[in-house]
């Protein structure tokens, strides 16, 4: 209730200041488990890829967010997000644990796979947490491309600029194989990074994001 009155009141909002066109939006089922995969251009891919579905989208979220700034922690509360203590050496997997709680209750989870917010447009290589995921509950996976966020709010910047923001979703896939095989974990985040790359369009690099600091 609180995330439907959260959207209800601040979707006008968002629209007017950042008109935001979706595409594939029917692909995304309207009941039952699923990933949505997206590549990663800005913190603001969280709040504007459940702008336009129906249904709730779970991330998971810096622990800090909860903690840190008032309004900031609100929003992350009636959104629904999970937080994540990234410090702890058993954050990758306390992350998965928690979105296979989500797809295990029948609910959209958000994740992506570059493990980090792209420093240059570019979309690079996937980490095979997403696979795991895949494989370990059955649901299927569906590719999502944003588009324009990291104008909107580019890495550094603190303060958002107008423009406009594009969501293309995929037609949902679904995997076979065995989440404790290296080999199926790796083609299988391959196949969900080359299904996003053909929705982004964007130029695909065949190493890992350098690490920051702060990743959203």
């Amino acid at each position: 209730m609180l995330y439907r009155l959260t959207k209800i009141v601040s979707a006008p909002f968002l629209h007017l200041l950042w008109p935001t066109r979706a595409i594939g939006a029917e692909h995304v089922p309207d009941s039952g488990p699923a990933i949505l995969a997206s590549n990663h251009l800005s913190v603001l891919d969280s709040t504007f890829l459940p702008l336009v579905l129906h249904r709730q989208v779970r991330f998971v979220a810096k622990a800090e967010y909860f903690t840190g700034n008032p309004v900031t922690a609100a929003w992350m509360r009636a959104t629904g997000q999970i937080p994540i203590d990234r410090q702890s050496p058993t954050a990758a997997q306390d992350m998965l644990d928690a979105a296979a709680r989500v797809l295990r209750e029948g609910g959209l989870f958000g994740i992506y796979p570059e493990g980090t917010r792209s420093p240059d447009g570019r979309l690079y290589r996937g980490k095979v947490g997403v696979a795991w995921l895949a494989l370990a509950t059955g649901a299927p996976v569906i590719p999502v491309a944003m588009s324009g966020t990291d104008k909107v709010l580019p890495i550094g910047a603190s303060t958002p600029r107008l423009g406009r923001v594009g969501v293309r979703i995929g037609e949902p896939l679904r995997f076979t194989g065995s989440e404790t095989s290296a080999r199926d974990r790796r083609r299988v985040t391959d196949e969900i990074m080359t299904a996003i790359q053909k929705l982004s369009g964007q130029e695909y690099v065949g190493s890992y994001a350098p690490a920051r600091n702060q990743t959203g």
